[in-house]
């Protein structure tokens, strides 16, 4: 079992003092590389020209832009809502970075001000990003993988809230 509070203290430790986006997400992926198992992909996309681009990750070579609506990071976009896969191979539109993944999980992450994520507001925030994990396991990602990595990039807008 995964233990996510301490991936979140873990997080603000690492990005006490780090006024850089960069640095942020890339120790962020490879916590997440580091904490957890039998994953074979995690990292970040980030929103730029109305498509998702590549940015920092622990893995694979992995696709450089996917646009929004496509895929499982595409969709989490237009949906704005977390997308929990048990099996890739059956979600419409699937992108295939790498084919040896089998379940994924995909998390927006929120632009805005301290008091819209205090507040947990989506709605007037735009997304700037997701959270992707992949797992060459079918089924690999739970309900409390979900609410852990939700909880995960809560923490991750608040800090680079912060900073900015």
């Amino acid at each position: 079992m995964t233990d996510y509070e301490l991936m979140v203290k873990q997080l603000l430790s690492l990005s006490e003092g780090v006024d850089w986006d960069v640095t942020i997400l890339s120790n962020a992926a490879a916590l997440l590389w580091d904490s957890l198992k039998d994953i074979n992909w995690a990292g970040f996309y980030l929103a730029r020209g109305g498509r998702l681009e590549l940015g920092p990750f622990q893995g694979k070579p992995a696709c450089t832009t996917i646009e929004f609506g496509k895929g499982v990071c595409g969709t989490a976009v237009a949906e704005d809502r977390t997308q929990l896969v048990k099996n890739v191979h059956e979600f419409p539109g699937h992108i295939a970075c790498d084919s040896a993944s089998n379940s994924e999980i995909v998390v927006p992450i929120h632009a805005g001000s301290a008091e819209q994520i205090a507040g947990g507001i989506n709605a007037d925030r735009p997304i700037c990003g997701v959270l992707d994990i992949d797992s060459p396991l079918l089924g690999r990602f739970t309900e409390e993988d979900k609410t852990g990595l939700e909880a995960f990039v809560h923490t991750l807008e608040s800090i680079l809230t912060e900073k900015e």
